[in-house]
């Protein structure tokens, strides 16, 4: 029975000293992988149940143009944040920040008291002024912190505001470009971290942790600020002189697509842009708006014709007796009594509806429609922005000759005004259609270095060189002797061409109420700017894109050109004058003459003089420069040795 007793107490010894090894065994390979493979993500845990985190923006990247002026920036707007715990009077606390924020007491009393482990005072305590910032903190009240926040500024106020769009309070884009590129602009927020204990209240003894904001990337748009502003400028004026219902303009490097100024009436500050309705801010018409074309699609029917060889300009000629009769229908020209017998070349000066009603005839339904989706309308251009439209386009199958016949001079067609200028441009460049974009290089916001960039898309080749060549010279004609004389400017040798057309509503025309626009481009042996400009329903003035858009392109494009450095040119198709027009002279060589001399001399010119002597030793403008009759002349006046100097 003993020995019996003792070979189970051996056994259970055994066994439990074998189970005492394995359960050790077992609690040190436990605790090692809690020490090792879980002790970080224990101790992260950890902290971020006892730590309280304090937000810091990131900085929205800038937004500049094409030469480095910033068009849209950062300041600095702070913020106070409240850690409810930590308040030792709430009741105290929610009366100094009510005063200081200008809030409603009870409305701050109960977002100090939430049950959250961080508040932020909203609205009023949302990015501040500096100076209710520091009577925040020379407070000192417990739990109540400052952190410093950034808000969204524009320097250049209503300018560029449809394509930059603008940014709400948490930053993020919410139209135009920032919202467009909100991903790459925004950037990535950092924080302070404190730690607490369960109550809230701060740890002395543990050091704050600093995870710095990544800022936003900066973006150098395609935008010529200069030629932006002189835009804006003359839309300025247009608006003061015609009370439009609305207006817009683009301008654009045929030569790549990129856009170089886009404007919208009627516009906003971006600082502001709660001031004014969502239907304001949201339209950013030279993308967003759809209407007829009128005379300016004529430009689209004329290539079409050149490319496929139906016309010859100088030798083909027209009889216009002020209509054309199709499918029974008398479609008839803008002059009434028409225009009589005329070159095609003439036919374009004079915008002749039936003469481009034949060419449409020429080409046929299917080659002019080819041509039309080859020029792009009836799609999207691509630009980098949100909100274009399409435009609408007769569908193909019911096209009969009455539709092919309004569609050639631009009634009945809808198209957006970025599709005109895209398809223009490729008209006048040689025929390459490019897709127009805003946004060129992306830089580094630290280094300033240039880490991604966007090159010119060629979409497809439509007409040849030759072609464009005759496009342009035919254009060019008209601004200088036909309806788009409004738009000459001397030495530039500006090409365009005029548009009238009326507005529809409940599928009826109405009546004097007409957009009327007007797109040209300089210069036109090579061009460098495509401006395009549209007045919808100006008042007190004749409703004609000769009489009221030409002269604002060729504005547009004349102090544009100049502000690019683009030098003049000669060989310019001389303008036909009108009783309104004043002629241009060349400067004459008077430096040498005395005033005598020059009075025989008869110049039709205004003098200044400054200076005494008998002669005239320095002149300004210089000889051979080109002005109007009645401008006036400097002369500086000196003896023979300061003449000789």
């Amino acid at each position: 029975m003993s020995k019996i007793t003792r070979t189970l107490v051996r056994r259970r010894l055994l066994l439990l000293l074998l189970a005492g090894i394995t359960i050790t065994f077992i609690l040190m390979i436990r605790l090692g992988y809690v020490q090792f493979a879980l002790g970080g993500w224990l101790t992260e845990e950890a902290e971020d149940s006892w730590s309280r985190d304090l937000p810091f923006e990131a900085e929205r990247g800038e937004i500049l143009d094409r030469n480095g002026e910033v068009l849209a920036t950062n300041v600095s707007a702070p913020s106070v944040l409240v850690v409810p715990r930590q308040i030792v009077n709430p009741a105290e606390s929610a009366a100094q920040l009510a005063e200081i924020l200008e809030a409603e007491e009870q409305e701050i009393y109960e977002q100090i008291t939430e049950s959250s482990s961080i508040v932020r005072i909203n609205p009023a305590g949302r990015k501040i002024e500096q100076e209710r910032a520091s009577k925040v903190r020379a407070q000192r009240l417990p739990g109540v912190y400052i952190v410093e926040d950034n808000k969204r500024h524009y320097p250049q106020g209503e300018h560029l505001a449809h394509v930059l769009g603008f940014a709400g309070i948490d930053n993020q884009g919410l139209t135009g470009l920032e919202k467009y590129y909100d991903e790459r602009l925004q950037g990535q927020s950092g924080y302070v971290s404190f730690f607490s204990d369960a109550q809230g209240q701060r740890l002395p003894d543990m050091a704050d942790q600093y995870e710095a904001p990544q800022n936003g990337m900066d973006v150098r748009l395609t935008i010529n600020d200069q030629v932006q502003t002189i835009m804006e400028r003359e839309l300025d004026i247009a608006e003061a002189s015609y009370n439009p219902d609305g207006a817009l303009a683009i301008a654009m490097d045929p030569d790549n697509g990129e856009i170089l100024g886009m404007s919208s009436r009627p516009h906003f500050n971006p600082d502001n842009y709660q001031a004014v309705s969502p239907e304001i801010y949201n339209q950013n018409r030279p993308i967003w708006a759809t209407y007829e074309p009128g005379s300016t699609f004529k430009i689209i029917t004329l290539a079409s014709a050149l490319e496929e060889e139906e016309v010859d300009l100088d030798e083909d000629r027209f009889h216009d007796p002020g209509y054309i009769e199709v499918a029974g229908q008398r479609l008839r020209c803008w002059k009434k009594g028409g225009h009589g017998d005329q070159t095609f070349l003439e036919v374009v000066q004079n915008s002749c509806n039936p003469g481009f009603v034949a060419l449409g005839e020429r080409l046929g339904t299917e080659r002019l429609f080819d041509y039309i989706h080859q020029f792009g309308f009836g799609e999207q251009t691509g630009i980098d922005m949100d909100g274009e439209g399409t435009g609408i386009l007769f569908d193909e199958e019911n096209v009969g000759p009455l539709e092919r016949s309004t569609t050639a001079f631009g009634q009945g067609v809808s198209v957006t005004p970025i599709q005109q200028v895209a398809a223009v441009a490729a008209a006048v460049n040689g025929g390459t259609l490019y897709q127009p974009y805003v946004a060129k290089d992306w830089l580094d916001p630290d280094s300033g270095l240039v880490v991604d960039s966007q090159t010119p898309i060629e979409k497809r080749d439509i007409i040849s060189e030759d072609t464009s060549a005759e496009v342009r010279r035919a254009l060019e004609h008209v601004v200088a002797q036909g309806t788009g004389s409004g738009a000459f400017v001397d030495g530039y040798r500006v090409g365009g061409k005029t548009g009238t057309a009326q507005k529809a509503q409940g599928g009826r025309y109405l009546e004097n109420n007409h957009i009327v626009s007007f797109i040209g481009f300089a210069p036109a042996d090579d061009p460098e700017i495509v401006v395009y400009v549209a007045v919808d329903n100006p008042k007190d003035t004749m409703q004609f894109g000769g009489v009221v858009a030409a002269p604002i392109v060729g504005e547009i494009i004349e102090d544009s050109l100049q502000a690019m450095d683009v030098p003049k040119r000669d060989n310019q198709v001389e303008k036909e004058l009108t009783w309104s027009d004043v002629p241009y002279l060349d400067v004459p060589d008077v430096t040498g003459l005395t005033l005598r001399e020059l009075h025989d001399a008869n110049y039709p010119l205004n003098i200044e003089v400054s200076g005494e002597g008998e002669e005239i030793y320095r002149q300004s403008p210089a000889a051979g420069e080109r002005v109007e009759e009645g401008s006036t002349i400097r002369l500086y006046m000196g003896d023979k040795s300061t003449a000789s100097d």
